[in-house]
Protein backbone atom coordinates (compact mmCIF):
# COMPACT_ATOMS: atom_id res chain seq x y z
CA UNK A 1 0.00 0.00 0.00
CA UNK A 2 2.83 2.38 0.84
CA UNK A 3 4.36 1.64 -2.59
CA UNK A 4 0.99 2.43 -4.22
CA UNK A 5 0.80 5.88 -2.62
CA UNK A 6 4.40 6.59 -3.56
CA UNK A 7 3.60 5.84 -7.20
CA UNK A 8 0.39 7.90 -7.00
CA UNK A 9 2.30 10.89 -5.62
CA UNK A 10 4.88 10.58 -8.39
CA UNK A 11 2.15 10.55 -11.03
CA UNK A 12 0.46 13.67 -9.67
CA UNK A 13 3.83 15.38 -9.29
CA UNK A 14 4.54 14.78 -12.95
CA UNK A 15 1.18 16.19 -14.01
CA UNK A 16 1.21 19.32 -11.95
CA UNK A 17 1.96 20.82 -8.59
CA UNK A 18 -0.06 21.48 -5.45
CA UNK A 19 -2.45 24.29 -6.25
CA UNK A 20 -4.12 24.75 -2.87
CA UNK A 21 -2.89 25.60 0.60
CA UNK A 22 -5.35 25.06 3.47
CA UNK A 23 -4.04 28.20 5.19
CA UNK A 24 -5.57 30.24 2.39
CA UNK A 25 -9.05 29.00 3.31
CA UNK A 26 -8.36 29.98 6.91
CA UNK A 27 -7.48 33.49 5.71
CA UNK A 28 -10.77 33.73 3.80
CA UNK A 29 -12.76 32.59 6.83
CA UNK A 30 -10.96 35.00 9.16
CA UNK A 31 -12.01 38.17 7.34
CA UNK A 32 -14.82 39.84 9.30
CA UNK A 33 -17.68 41.82 7.79
CA UNK A 34 -18.50 43.19 11.24
CA UNK A 35 -15.02 44.62 11.76
CA UNK A 36 -15.02 46.11 8.26
CA UNK A 37 -18.43 47.65 8.92
CA UNK A 38 -17.29 49.23 12.17
CA UNK A 39 -14.20 50.66 10.49
CA UNK A 40 -16.21 52.10 7.59
CA UNK A 41 -18.57 53.72 10.11
CA UNK A 42 -15.65 55.17 12.09
CA UNK A 43 -14.11 56.66 8.96
CA UNK A 44 -17.42 58.05 7.72
CA UNK A 45 -18.04 59.66 11.12
CA UNK A 46 -15.00 61.92 10.75
CA UNK A 47 -17.38 64.11 8.76
CA UNK A 48 -14.99 64.88 5.95
CA UNK A 49 -11.65 63.37 5.06
CA UNK A 50 -10.88 65.84 2.30
CA UNK A 51 -7.12 66.11 1.82
CA UNK A 52 -7.22 69.85 2.60
CA UNK A 53 -9.55 69.50 5.60
CA UNK A 54 -8.89 70.03 9.32
CA UNK A 55 -5.75 68.36 10.68
CA UNK A 56 -6.00 69.57 14.30
CA UNK A 57 -9.40 68.33 15.46
CA UNK A 58 -9.54 64.95 17.18
CA UNK A 59 -12.97 64.15 15.75
CA UNK A 60 -13.26 65.73 12.31
CA UNK A 61 -11.10 65.96 9.20
CA UNK A 62 -8.32 64.04 7.57
CA UNK A 63 -5.88 64.60 10.42
CA UNK A 64 -8.13 62.76 12.88
CA UNK A 65 -8.76 60.05 10.29
CA UNK A 66 -5.13 59.31 9.58
CA UNK A 67 -4.24 59.33 13.28
CA UNK A 68 -6.99 56.77 13.87
CA UNK A 69 -5.73 54.61 10.97
CA UNK A 70 -2.22 54.71 12.40
CA UNK A 71 -3.55 53.77 15.83
CA UNK A 72 -5.29 50.74 14.28
CA UNK A 73 -2.07 49.63 12.59
CA UNK A 74 -0.21 50.18 15.88
CA UNK A 75 -2.81 48.06 17.70
CA UNK A 76 -2.47 45.27 15.16
CA UNK A 77 1.31 45.42 15.53
CA UNK A 78 1.13 45.19 19.31
CA UNK A 79 -0.96 42.04 18.93
CA UNK A 80 1.66 40.34 16.75
CA UNK A 81 4.82 41.14 18.74
CA UNK A 82 5.50 44.38 16.85
CA UNK A 83 5.38 42.63 13.47
CA UNK A 84 4.44 45.87 11.67
CA UNK A 85 6.62 48.90 11.04
CA UNK A 86 4.09 51.75 11.15
CA UNK A 87 4.95 55.26 10.01
CA UNK A 88 3.76 58.34 8.15
CA UNK A 89 5.17 59.08 4.70
CA UNK A 90 4.46 62.63 3.60
CA UNK A 91 5.14 65.24 0.93
CA UNK A 92 4.37 68.95 0.84
CA UNK A 93 2.19 70.06 -2.09
CA UNK A 94 2.13 73.78 -2.74
CA UNK A 95 -0.95 75.86 -3.46
CA UNK A 96 -1.70 76.02 -7.17
CA UNK A 97 0.10 72.79 -8.08
CA UNK A 98 -3.22 72.09 -9.75
CA UNK A 99 -6.66 73.71 -9.55
CA UNK A 100 -7.69 71.40 -6.71
CA UNK A 101 -4.85 72.46 -4.41
CA UNK A 102 -6.23 75.70 -2.98
CA UNK A 103 -3.72 75.96 -0.15
CA UNK A 104 -0.40 74.39 0.81
CA UNK A 105 -0.96 70.91 2.21
CA UNK A 106 1.01 68.00 3.56
CA UNK A 107 -0.18 64.85 1.79
CA UNK A 108 0.30 62.18 4.45
CA UNK A 109 0.17 58.42 3.85
CA UNK A 110 -0.09 55.87 6.67
CA UNK A 111 2.19 52.90 6.01
CA UNK A 112 2.46 49.55 7.79
CA UNK A 113 5.16 47.10 6.67
CA UNK A 114 5.08 43.42 7.60
CA UNK A 115 8.65 42.32 6.87
CA UNK A 116 9.33 39.07 5.09
CA UNK A 117 11.61 36.50 6.67
CA UNK A 118 13.64 35.84 3.53
CA UNK A 119 13.08 38.77 1.18
CA UNK A 120 12.54 41.80 3.46
CA UNK A 121 13.09 44.24 0.59
CA UNK A 122 10.58 42.53 -1.72
CA UNK A 123 7.07 43.97 -1.36
CA UNK A 124 3.50 43.33 -2.37
CA UNK A 125 1.23 46.26 -1.47
CA UNK A 126 -2.45 46.65 -0.64
CA UNK A 127 -3.78 50.19 -0.60
CA UNK A 128 -6.94 52.06 0.24
CA UNK A 129 -7.56 55.79 0.02
CA UNK A 130 -8.02 57.89 3.14
CA UNK A 131 -9.52 60.99 1.55
CA UNK A 132 -13.06 61.85 0.44
CA UNK A 133 -14.80 64.65 -1.45
CA UNK A 134 -18.17 66.12 -2.44
CA UNK A 135 -19.29 67.60 -5.77
CA UNK A 136 -16.78 70.46 -5.70
CA UNK A 137 -13.30 68.92 -5.37
CA UNK A 138 -12.05 72.12 -3.72
CA UNK A 139 -14.76 72.06 -1.00
CA UNK A 140 -12.87 70.86 2.07
CA UNK A 141 -15.41 71.81 4.76
CA UNK A 142 -18.75 70.23 3.77
CA UNK A 143 -19.73 66.82 5.09
CA UNK A 144 -18.16 64.14 2.92
CA UNK A 145 -18.49 60.76 4.66
CA UNK A 146 -17.01 58.84 1.69
CA UNK A 147 -18.39 55.59 3.06
CA UNK A 148 -17.82 53.58 -0.10
CA UNK A 149 -15.34 55.93 -1.77
CA UNK A 150 -13.16 55.04 -0.12
CA UNK A 151 -13.71 54.10 3.49
CA UNK A 152 -14.53 50.62 2.16
CA UNK A 153 -11.09 50.19 0.59
CA UNK A 154 -9.34 51.66 3.62
CA UNK A 155 -11.28 49.42 6.01
CA UNK A 156 -10.47 46.42 3.83
CA UNK A 157 -6.77 47.26 3.99
CA UNK A 158 -6.85 47.48 7.79
CA UNK A 159 -8.76 44.20 8.01
CA UNK A 160 -6.27 42.45 5.71
CA UNK A 161 -3.50 43.59 8.07
CA UNK A 162 -5.37 42.16 11.05
CA UNK A 163 -5.78 38.78 9.37
CA UNK A 164 -2.39 38.41 7.71
CA UNK A 165 -0.41 39.65 10.71
CA UNK A 166 -1.08 36.23 12.24
CA UNK A 167 1.17 34.61 9.63
CA UNK A 168 4.80 34.84 8.56
CA UNK A 169 5.79 35.31 4.94
CA UNK A 170 9.04 35.12 3.00
CA UNK A 171 8.38 38.45 1.28
CA UNK A 172 7.15 41.69 2.81
CA UNK A 173 3.60 43.01 2.70
CA UNK A 174 2.73 46.70 2.86
CA UNK A 175 -0.69 47.91 4.00
CA UNK A 176 -1.14 51.59 3.25
CA UNK A 177 -3.68 54.35 3.45
CA UNK A 178 -2.97 56.81 0.66
CA UNK A 179 -4.03 60.47 0.77
CA UNK A 180 -4.59 63.05 -1.91
CA UNK A 181 -6.26 60.70 -4.40
CA UNK A 182 -9.15 63.04 -5.17
CA UNK A 183 -6.81 66.00 -5.59
CA UNK A 184 -4.56 64.34 -8.17
CA UNK A 185 -3.19 60.96 -6.99
CA UNK A 186 -0.63 62.70 -4.80
CA UNK A 187 -0.31 60.01 -2.15
CA UNK A 188 0.52 57.34 -4.70
CA UNK A 189 3.07 59.61 -6.37
CA UNK A 190 4.71 60.26 -3.03
CA UNK A 191 4.91 56.61 -1.97
CA UNK A 192 6.11 55.46 -5.41
CA UNK A 193 8.90 58.06 -5.26
CA UNK A 194 9.71 56.94 -1.72
CA UNK A 195 9.93 53.34 -2.95
CA UNK A 196 12.33 54.35 -5.70
CA UNK A 197 14.46 56.30 -3.25
CA UNK A 198 14.63 53.36 -0.83
CA UNK A 199 15.30 50.82 -3.58
CA UNK A 200 12.24 48.73 -2.78
CA UNK A 201 11.67 45.68 -4.97
CA UNK A 202 7.92 45.98 -5.57
CA UNK A 203 6.09 43.00 -7.02
CA UNK A 204 3.00 45.14 -7.41
CA UNK A 205 0.23 47.12 -5.75
CA UNK A 206 -3.38 46.02 -5.31
CA UNK A 207 -5.23 49.33 -5.21
CA UNK A 208 -8.67 49.04 -3.65
CA UNK A 209 -11.00 51.88 -4.53
CA UNK A 210 -14.70 51.32 -3.81
CA UNK A 211 -15.24 47.71 -2.75
CA UNK A 212 -18.56 48.06 -0.94
CA UNK A 213 -21.39 48.72 -3.39
CA UNK A 214 -23.47 45.95 -4.99
CA UNK A 215 -26.32 47.99 -6.53
CA UNK A 216 -25.35 49.64 -9.79
CA UNK A 217 -26.86 52.66 -11.44
CA UNK A 218 -27.35 50.31 -14.40
CA UNK A 219 -29.91 48.35 -12.37
CA UNK A 220 -27.68 45.33 -11.80
CA UNK A 221 -27.36 43.98 -8.27
CA UNK A 222 -24.46 41.58 -7.69
CA UNK A 223 -22.40 40.65 -4.66
CA UNK A 224 -20.07 38.39 -6.65
CA UNK A 225 -18.85 40.42 -9.62
CA UNK A 226 -15.78 42.62 -9.29
CA UNK A 227 -13.42 44.28 -11.72
CA UNK A 228 -9.65 44.11 -12.06
CA UNK A 229 -8.28 47.02 -14.08
CA UNK A 230 -4.78 46.73 -15.55
CA UNK A 231 -2.80 48.46 -18.25
CA UNK A 232 -1.32 46.30 -21.06
CA UNK A 233 2.34 47.34 -20.96
CA UNK A 234 4.35 49.70 -18.71
CA UNK A 235 4.60 53.34 -19.81
CA UNK A 236 8.31 53.10 -19.00
CA UNK A 237 9.10 50.54 -21.70
CA UNK A 238 11.95 51.38 -24.04
CA UNK A 239 11.82 51.94 -27.77
CA UNK A 240 13.68 48.64 -28.19
CA UNK A 241 10.99 46.84 -26.21
CA UNK A 242 8.25 48.48 -28.27
CA UNK A 243 9.91 47.40 -31.48
CA UNK A 244 10.34 43.84 -30.21
CA UNK A 245 6.60 43.58 -29.54
CA UNK A 246 5.90 44.01 -33.25
CA UNK A 247 7.69 40.74 -33.99
CA UNK A 248 7.34 38.69 -30.82
CA UNK A 249 4.04 39.80 -29.29
CA UNK A 250 3.33 40.99 -25.77
CA UNK A 251 0.84 43.80 -26.44
CA UNK A 252 -1.27 42.59 -23.51
CA UNK A 253 1.45 40.94 -21.43
CA UNK A 254 3.04 43.65 -19.34
CA UNK A 255 3.75 43.25 -15.63
CA UNK A 256 0.46 44.80 -14.53
CA UNK A 257 -1.54 42.52 -16.80
CA UNK A 258 0.30 39.50 -15.36
CA UNK A 259 -0.58 40.69 -11.85
CA UNK A 260 -4.23 40.94 -12.91
CA UNK A 261 -4.12 37.39 -14.27
CA UNK A 262 -2.56 36.23 -11.01
CA UNK A 263 -5.43 37.71 -8.99
CA UNK A 264 -7.92 36.21 -11.40
CA UNK A 265 -6.44 32.70 -11.13
CA UNK A 266 -5.98 32.77 -7.35
CA UNK A 267 -9.57 33.92 -6.91
CA UNK A 268 -10.95 31.23 -9.22
CA UNK A 269 -8.93 28.61 -7.34
CA UNK A 270 -9.85 29.53 -3.78
CA UNK A 271 -13.06 31.56 -4.16
CA UNK A 272 -14.80 30.06 -7.21
CA UNK A 273 -18.10 31.66 -6.23
CA UNK A 274 -16.65 35.06 -7.14
CA UNK A 275 -16.60 36.45 -10.67
CA UNK A 276 -13.41 38.43 -11.30
CA UNK A 277 -13.75 40.53 -14.47
CA UNK A 278 -10.44 41.45 -16.05
CA UNK A 279 -10.86 44.85 -17.66
CA UNK A 280 -8.22 45.59 -20.29
CA UNK A 281 -7.88 49.24 -19.36
CA UNK A 282 -5.73 51.24 -16.95
CA UNK A 283 -8.86 52.43 -15.13
CA UNK A 284 -12.43 53.50 -15.77
CA UNK A 285 -12.86 55.46 -18.99
CA UNK A 286 -10.93 58.71 -18.64
CA UNK A 287 -10.62 58.32 -14.87
CA UNK A 288 -7.78 57.47 -12.52
CA UNK A 289 -6.80 55.57 -9.41
CA UNK A 290 -3.89 55.27 -7.05
CA UNK A 291 -2.25 52.36 -8.85
CA UNK A 292 -1.44 54.68 -11.75
CA UNK A 293 1.47 56.53 -10.09
CA UNK A 294 3.10 53.17 -9.45
CA UNK A 295 2.59 52.22 -13.10
CA UNK A 296 4.14 55.56 -14.06
CA UNK A 297 7.19 54.66 -11.96
CA UNK A 298 7.53 51.29 -13.71
CA UNK A 299 5.91 49.10 -11.05
CA UNK A 300 3.08 46.63 -11.59
CA UNK A 301 -0.24 47.88 -10.28
CA UNK A 302 -3.91 47.04 -10.63
CA UNK A 303 -7.23 48.38 -9.38
CA UNK A 304 -9.68 46.06 -7.63
CA UNK A 305 -13.21 47.40 -7.27
CA UNK A 306 -16.92 46.76 -7.47
CA UNK A 307 -18.36 45.87 -10.87
CA UNK A 308 -21.54 47.94 -10.76
CA UNK A 309 -21.03 51.54 -9.70
CA UNK A 310 -23.71 53.98 -8.59
CA UNK A 311 -22.71 57.47 -9.64
CA UNK A 312 -25.35 59.13 -7.44
CA UNK A 313 -23.26 57.99 -4.49
CA UNK A 314 -19.86 59.20 -5.73
CA UNK A 315 -18.42 62.71 -5.37
CA UNK A 316 -21.82 64.11 -4.47
CA UNK A 317 -23.13 66.73 -2.07
CA UNK A 318 -25.51 65.02 0.33
CA UNK A 319 -29.02 65.98 -0.83
CA UNK A 320 -32.32 64.75 -2.21
CA UNK A 321 -33.06 65.88 -5.74
CA UNK A 322 -35.94 64.72 -7.97
CA UNK A 323 -36.60 61.95 -5.49
CA UNK A 324 -33.02 60.66 -5.64
CA UNK A 325 -30.92 60.59 -2.48
CA UNK A 326 -27.40 61.67 -3.42
CA UNK A 327 -24.32 61.12 -1.30
CA UNK A 328 -21.76 58.51 -0.31
CA UNK A 329 -23.30 57.51 3.00
CA UNK A 330 -22.99 54.48 5.23
CA UNK A 331 -26.33 52.87 4.34
CA UNK A 332 -25.19 52.15 0.79
CA UNK A 333 -22.19 50.00 1.79
CA UNK A 334 -22.62 46.23 1.76
CA UNK A 335 -20.18 44.93 4.36
CA UNK A 336 -20.49 41.28 3.33
CA UNK A 337 -19.40 42.24 -0.20
CA UNK A 338 -16.53 44.33 1.16
CA UNK A 339 -15.54 41.26 3.16
CA UNK A 340 -15.38 39.16 -0.02
CA UNK A 341 -13.19 41.64 -1.86
CA UNK A 342 -11.00 42.05 1.21
CA UNK A 343 -10.55 38.27 1.21
CA UNK A 344 -9.65 38.40 -2.50
CA UNK A 345 -6.88 40.83 -1.64
CA UNK A 346 -5.70 38.94 1.41
CA UNK A 347 -5.30 35.59 -0.34
CA UNK A 348 -3.38 37.18 -3.19
CA UNK A 349 -1.10 39.10 -0.84
CA UNK A 350 -0.43 35.86 1.03
CA UNK A 351 0.09 33.76 -2.10
CA UNK A 352 2.62 36.20 -3.54
CA UNK A 353 4.38 36.72 -0.20
CA UNK A 354 4.65 32.94 0.33
CA UNK A 355 5.88 32.35 -3.23
CA UNK A 356 9.44 32.63 -4.48
CA UNK A 357 10.38 35.59 -6.69
CA UNK A 358 9.66 35.34 -10.39
CA UNK A 359 12.45 34.45 -12.82
CA UNK A 360 14.27 37.60 -13.88
CA UNK A 361 14.92 36.31 -17.38
CA UNK A 362 12.74 34.12 -19.57
CA UNK A 363 14.04 33.29 -23.05
CA UNK A 364 12.04 31.70 -25.84
CA UNK A 365 13.06 29.93 -29.01
CA UNK A 366 11.65 27.58 -31.59
CA UNK A 367 11.30 29.78 -34.64
CA UNK A 368 10.44 27.67 -37.74
CA UNK A 369 10.46 24.53 -35.58
CA UNK A 370 7.64 22.21 -34.47
CA UNK A 371 8.24 22.85 -30.77
CA UNK A 372 8.50 25.81 -28.41
CA UNK A 373 11.66 26.05 -26.32
CA UNK A 374 11.98 28.02 -23.11
CA UNK A 375 14.79 28.64 -20.68
CA UNK A 376 14.91 30.89 -17.65
CA UNK A 377 17.07 32.14 -14.81
CA UNK A 378 17.14 30.03 -11.66
CA UNK A 379 15.20 31.38 -8.68
CA UNK A 380 16.44 30.94 -5.13
CA UNK A 381 13.84 29.05 -3.12
CA UNK A 382 11.96 27.65 -6.10
CA UNK A 383 11.39 23.90 -6.03
CA UNK A 384 10.21 23.89 -9.62
CA UNK A 385 8.72 25.89 -12.44
CA UNK A 386 5.56 26.01 -14.50
CA UNK A 387 5.44 26.84 -18.17
CA UNK A 388 2.15 28.48 -19.10
CA UNK A 389 0.72 29.00 -22.55
CA UNK A 390 -2.54 30.24 -24.04
CA UNK A 391 -4.18 31.03 -27.34
CA UNK A 392 -3.14 34.48 -28.53
CA UNK A 393 -6.75 35.68 -28.18
CA UNK A 394 -7.28 34.29 -24.67
CA UNK A 395 -7.21 36.66 -21.67
CA UNK A 396 -6.04 33.97 -19.24
CA UNK A 397 -3.27 31.39 -18.94
CA UNK A 398 -5.27 28.31 -19.87
CA UNK A 399 -2.58 25.61 -20.17
CA UNK A 400 0.44 24.78 -18.10
CA UNK A 401 3.06 22.14 -17.53
CA UNK A 402 4.96 21.68 -14.29
CA UNK A 403 8.49 20.84 -15.43
CA UNK A 404 10.26 20.38 -12.11
CA UNK A 405 13.45 21.99 -10.89
CA UNK A 406 15.05 22.69 -14.26
CA UNK A 407 15.87 25.88 -16.12
CA UNK A 408 14.90 24.90 -19.64
CA UNK A 409 12.26 22.80 -21.32
CA UNK A 410 10.94 22.04 -24.80
CA UNK A 411 7.19 21.80 -25.40
CA UNK A 412 7.16 19.16 -28.11
CA UNK A 413 4.52 19.70 -30.77
CA UNK A 414 3.52 23.14 -29.48
CA UNK A 415 4.17 25.60 -32.31
CA UNK A 416 5.57 28.89 -31.06
CA UNK A 417 3.58 30.89 -33.64
CA UNK A 418 0.18 29.86 -32.29
CA UNK A 419 0.42 30.66 -28.59
CA UNK A 420 1.78 33.04 -26.00
CA UNK A 421 4.05 31.62 -23.30
CA UNK A 422 5.30 32.45 -19.83
CA UNK A 423 7.10 30.93 -16.84
CA UNK A 424 6.36 31.04 -13.11
CA UNK A 425 8.50 29.88 -10.18
CA UNK A 426 6.87 27.46 -7.72
CA UNK A 427 7.61 27.31 -3.99
CA UNK A 428 7.56 24.41 -1.56
CA UNK A 429 3.91 24.96 -0.60
CA UNK A 430 2.77 25.26 -4.20
CA UNK A 431 2.53 29.05 -4.25
CA UNK A 432 3.65 30.58 -7.53
CA UNK A 433 5.23 33.81 -8.61
CA UNK A 434 3.44 35.91 -11.21
CA UNK A 435 4.04 34.63 -14.72
CA UNK A 436 6.92 36.23 -16.61
CA UNK A 437 6.40 36.77 -20.33
CA UNK A 438 9.54 36.05 -22.38
CA UNK A 439 11.91 38.99 -22.38
CA UNK A 440 14.62 37.48 -24.58
CA UNK A 441 14.71 35.38 -27.76
CA UNK A 442 17.22 32.71 -28.71
CA UNK A 443 17.71 30.68 -31.85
Amino acid sequence: MKYFFTILFAIFSSLGFAQTDLRVYDIINSVSADRIGKDVETLANFGTRHTLSDTVSQTRGIGAARRWIKSEFDKISSNCNDCLEVFYQKDLVKKGDNARIVHDVWVVNVVAIQRGTKYPNRFIIMSGDIDSRVSDPADFTSDSPGANDNASGMAGTIEAARVLSKYQFESSIIYVGLSGEEQGLYGGKGLAAHAKEKGWDIVGILNNDMIGNITGVDGVVSNRDFRIFSEPVPPTETEQQRNARRFYGGEVDGISRQLARYVYQTTKTYMPEMNPMMIYRLDRFGRGGHHRPFNDAGFAGIRIMEAHENYTQQHQDIRVEDGIAYGDVLEHVNFDYAKKLTAVNAINLASIAWAPPAPETVEIGGIVEPSAKLRWSKVDGAVGYKIYWRDTTSPTWDHYRYVGNVTEHTLEGIVIDNYFFGVAAVGKDGHESPVVFPNKVFR
